[in-house]
């Protein structure tokens, strides 16, 4: 399986995590979408070199919504290293911790994992809050950055 994690950079804040056995381009269109309607619409997304992120689909439904699209260089993933810590902290604390039977499995305790990493886990680099408590979201930020990574 894969999983297909978003990150506002503002905050660190876990936007979402998609677990599938493909994320294609239009997968990750429709979870964007539905971030946008929560969230609000992110200035930027920065996000590697995957082809389900430089899809002619990806870069037109970018375009239309006018949000630039910052490629790290391949090779480089300190170029995106908020989504770089953000993923091995999800790696160790679920995908290693536990022996799945099925990508259900696999979403539901995501999901249980990331409601307790925005909401009640202490971040160092917050000042030791979590993100929810250090950047509520009053009003969608526009100047937001979100990291993608699948």
């Amino acid at each position: 399986f894969r999983t297909l994690n978003v990150l506002d950079e503002r905050n660190r804040e876990a936007l979402a995590i998609d677990v599938a056995t493909s994320i294609p381009s239009v997968r990750v269109i429709r979870l964007m979408e539905e971030l946008i309607e929560v969230y609000g619409k992110p200035s930027s997304l920065r996000v590697h070199n995957g082809p389900e992120l430089t899809s002619e689909a990806f870069v037109e439904w970018c375009r239309g919504q006018d949000i630039e699209i910052r490629y790290i260089q391949p090779g480089k993933p300190a170029q995106n290293a908020y989504i770089e810590r953000f993923n091995r902290t999800y790696r160790e604390g679920v995908l290693d911790a536990y022996i799945f039977e099925s990508t259900q499995e696999v979403q539901t305790l995501t999901d249980e994992w990331l409601e307790d990493y925005n909401t009640e886990r202490p971040h160092d680099s917050l000042g030791g809050v979590p993100p929810v408590q250090f950047l509520p979201r009053l009003q969608p930020p526009r100047e937001s950055c979100f990291g993608v990574s699948a």
